[in-house]
């Protein structure tokens, strides 16, 4: 994929040391930006880094410790992010998880806490360097899977999780990445930042590594690369002919109609009162 030149660009990918965030950070940084890593594992972020390292480019990665699973992680992120006075054109809410059970540290169902609660409270904090930094994007990870999705059980959301592989809290935490893009969208017209909700394809990422083995090794016989898994995030993050479009669903670069349920505008508005509600502990 061709890319403009990112120089002095500055973004920040959450999960940016493995799959799908790993390529995207690489991508980016090669044409320019300065890439911010967000993740747990220092050691993995520095694999990247030392990876880049090696090609003769003009980018920039830096490594930001971040568990989505911890609200105070998550400011405390931001909050080293935001002391530095850079600017932020791309945020990529990249990380996730499947296959997991349990509840984060604030005690939410362990899927949705981190798909969506995390991302949205990071998204959140920072928010005034995005809106300052105008025009920028944000990129959320969502997923086909939200159309398996009939709604948001919000009771759910704050018990462990219920079905047996974290199936319907998954469909259910990439339907939230949908409706959360969306009313971002809304909330945010006139102010130069654009929102998108994007498809990567089924990726034979990290992303799969809580599935029990023999299930995981047959379902990424069926998946595409993570290269070709990141394309459609570079796409929004960086095209040209995304830059006026706010709101929008992608899949294989091109804008798809989501599903009906992805479109209830007063679910997306229960969805961020009751998210803000949420974050704020």
């Amino acid at each position: 994929m061709n890319i403009n030149s990112l120089n002095n660009h500055v973004a920040l990918i959450t999960g940016g040391n493995t799959g799908i965030g790993r390529i995207t950070a690489l991508e980016l940084a090669k044409n320019g930006a300065h890439v911010f890593i967000a993740c747990r594992s220092a050691d993995k972020a520095q694999t990247v880094i030392d990876e880049f390292n090696g090609f003769p480019m003009i980018g920039k990665i830096e490594y930001l410790s971040l568990d989505l699973s911890d609200f105070n992680s998550i400011r405390e992120c931001a909050k080293t992010f935001l002391s530095k006075k850079l600017p932020l054109h791309i945020l990529m809410n990249n990380a996730g998880v499947a296959g997991v059970k349990g509840q984060t540290v604030q005690g939410f169902e362990m899927t949705m806490g981190v798909n969506h609660l995390g991302h949205f409270l990071l998204t959140q904090e920072l928010l005034p360097a995005l809106i300052s930094s105008a025009p920028s994007r944000i990129v959320n990870l969502a997923s086909r899977a939200h159309f398996y999705a009939k709604g948001i059980d919000f009771d759910r959301i704050t018990k462990p999780t219920q079905s047996r592989f974290a199936i319907k809290e998954y469909c259910e935490s990439k339907l939230a990445n949908v409706l959360f893009t969306r009313e971002l969208a809304k909330r945010l017209k006139g102010t130069g930042v654009s929102a998108y909700a994007v498809h990567p394809g089924v990726v034979a990422s990290d992303l799969w590594r809580n599935v029990l083995a023999p299930f995981r090794i047959i379902m990424k016989l069926f998946m595409i690369s993570n290269n070709k898994g990141a394309m459609t995030s570079i796409y929004c993050a960086t095209s040209v002919r995304t830059a006026f479009e706010s709101g929008n669903y992608y899949d294989a670069c091109r804008s798809k109609k989501p599903s009906m349920v992805a479109l209830d505008s007063a679910l997306s508005a229960d969805l961020w009162m009751k998210s803000e509600e949420w974050v704020k502990g």
